[in-house]
């Protein structure tokens, strides 16, 4: 009985406490109230994942380097796939948890008005810790926007800010969880604008710049002020060994394209496989990287004596090593294709962490491969590796995330070395600029794509690009609503009736799944006021079937339905023009058109 008084005062206290910031603020204070609040609690949430991380990688290592090759073996062998078994379990009931948050943050923000559980911030932490504590070669940044984004949202909510408030507070949180991740305040901000919203805002940027000073100052009093890459890297002199950038981003803007493709081609392949449980795929996963990591540890340990674990968890200790020019040329094409090879199944296979960090560290390894080569050049200085190592992170961050402003801040402040700022500039604008042709749908996007989530308003880090180019796959509906061929017009009336979801139009399915054609609700409404009761067969066969298909461009589509004189118009597969993805109607190209419009005329 006192338990429930206890709960029932509790609640009426935060009701209390709730009604008296209404009272004595305004929204907008509450605002800003909340967002200093937020900041606050995600720089110390950022630091508290961060250490976690940490403290669970660096007990079970320290624990196998205390044992024999054989049990060393098996500890390093055996940890990632036992923790990828256990994140298989709890993603199986906590699904928001798979991958890196960045993606079902863009979600809920664009299709769920910034609404996010509180309950995933905190199931995201501990899996998160787990999969990436027990060797997953994956990074705690996306988790850790993910994290943040859930308390500022459920601040939002807790302090009863309207709900277009409580959709601002997700970009809030988004960039205090960069801030405090990377200790990289202006990058932060860059970031939020480049990935999540839809083009600069001063009205947005005060209430973020609060959050992510406040979560900033936070990380800095508790881990200290230097920057998060504890290299010794000098500071540069311009010279022509600077334009040794150029083939940096131009390997670097094709790499990124295929690391996206292997990211998104394998986590299809493991979503596809239903015969594999789903506690059983992030193992797998786990099992690449524990085969992977031991492969480059002893081999790296036989023939240069260096024993790189650079390929479980973060890399972090090996990541600082090529900056500084410690690592030998066969540790570091052993982890450039270990490395990429353990990332590419960490995430495919559902495990939990984030891209940021592999993506650096892949970055650095290409920019060291090509230093190791072009330092046997005269003139070039002492610390030619490292330098190409930074650069490197650089343009490999700029191809695979697409902001390139935050490519350009991000590296500076993880280093404080500006004197690589201009080679840096022109090595991410070619990786960018490459990457950007090569493949239209960013990875987060595509991510959003492969999920069957579409965004309802595209975020404006597309740019000035004709977005109108984009992929009909970037907008259309993965999930329609639809009808058996086998019924007649009254019965399939009944069926939206019952469903309680109306349309304009219904794509018709076979008992096999199959496309057969689309039927208007206006349609069977007029047919049965004359009196038809003809099947749906026998309608839809008078018609032709219009269908596009998801590589389709979106100002191919919309000229089809203009050409067509439809409203709507199904997506199908490329290799089998019967089977149904999804439909796109006029309103969703008008829908994102709107988006634009008023983008520019900010």
């Amino acid at each position: 009985m006192h338990k429930y008084k206890y709960i029932i005062n509790h609640k009426r206290s935060i009701l209390n406490f709730s009604d008296w910031l209404r009272d004595h603020f305004d929204d907008s204070q509450r605002f800003i109230l909340v967002c200093a609040i937020v900041g606050m609690v995600c720089g110390l949430v950022a630091v508290c994942f961060h250490a976690t991380i940490y403290w669970v990688f660096h007990i079970i290592v320290e624990f196998a380097k205390k044992q024999n090759s054989l049990i060393f073996s098996l500890l390093m062998g055996f940890t990632p796939v036992v923790g990828g078994l256990l994140v298989g379990f709890l993603i199986k009931i906590f699904p928001n948890a798979s991958g890196s948050g960045i993606p079902q943050t863009k979600a809920a923000y664009y299709n769920n008005f910034g609404e996010i559980s509180l309950k995933d911030g905190i199931t995201r932490f501990f899996i998160g810790t787990l999969s990436i504590g027990t060797g997953a070669s994956l990074g705690r940044e996306g988790p850790t926007v993910h994290i943040c984004s859930s308390i500022a949202s459920s601040m939002g909510r807790f302090f009863g800010l309207a709900k277009l408030r409580i959709q601002a507070m997700v970009p809030v949180g988004f960039g205090a969880g960069i801030a405090a991740a990377f200790n990289a305040p202006i990058s932060a901000i860059t970031f939020v604008f480049e990935e999540l919203l839809d083009g600069f805002s001063t009205k947005a940027l005060f209430g973020i710049v609060v959050a992510v000073v406040v979560a900033s100052t936070v990380e800095r009093l508790i881990l200290g002020g230097h920057p998060i890459l504890l290299s010794s890297l000098p500071d540069f002199e311009t010279g022509w060994w600077m334009l040794g950038v150029i083939p940096i981003g131009l390997m670097a803007g094709f790499l990124g394209n295929y690391f996206v493709g292997y990211i998104l081609s394998i986590r299809a392949w493991f979503k596809k496989q239903d015969s594999i449980p789903v506690v059983i795929k992030p193992a797998i996963g786990g099992g690449v990287v524990g085969i992977t990591g031991l492969l480059v540890f002893w081999i790296t340990k036989t023939y240069t004596n260096q024993g790189n674990l650079g390929i479980w968890s973060t890399g972090h200790e090996d990541l600082n090593a090529i900056l500084d020019n410690k690592l030998l040329i066969l540790s570091i094409i052993l982890l450039f294709v270990g490395k990429m090879v353990a990332t590419i199944f960490s995430y495919g296979s559902g495990n939990s962490g984030g891209l940021f960090t592999p993506t650096l560290f892949i970055g650095a390894l290409l920019g060291g491969l090509w230093g190791s080569f072009f330092s046997s050049f005269d003139g070039t200085p002492e610390n030619l590796i490292g330098a190409f190592a930074l650069l490197g992170m650089g343009a490999m961050f700029a191809s695979v995330m697409r902001c390139p402003m935050t490519s350009f801040l991000v590296i500076f402040e993880m280093t404080y070395n500006y004197s690589l700022i201009l080679p840096l500039m022109m090595g991410n604008c070619i990786a960018y600029f490459i990457s950007n042709k090569v493949r239209m749908v960013p990875i987060f996007d595509a991510l959003l794509n492969q999920d069957k989530i579409s965004l309802k308003s595209m975020p404006s880090y597309q740019g000035d690009r004709d977005w109108k180019n984009l992929p009909v796959s970037t907008i259309m509906s993965h999930d329609p609503f639809t009808l058996s061929v086998e019924i007649n017009l009254q019965s399939a009336l009944t069926v939206i009736k019952n469903s309680k979801k109306f349309h304009h139009g219904y794509p018709i399915l076979d008992k096999n799944r199959k496309l057969c054609g689309i039927i208007m609700h206006h349609e069977i409404e007029e047919k049965l006021a004359t009196g038809c009761r003809d099947s749906l067969y026998e309608i839809i066969s008078l018609k032709k079937l219009v269908t596009v298909t998801p590589k389709q461009s979106i100002r191919e589509v919309a000229n089809l339905l203009i050409d067509k004189d439809v409203l709507q118009v199904p997506v199908v597969s490329e290799n089998d023009p019967f089977k149904l993805l999804g439909i796109v109607t006029l309103h969703d190209i008008a829908r994102q058109q709107n988006s634009i419009s008023e983008t520019i005329s900010r």
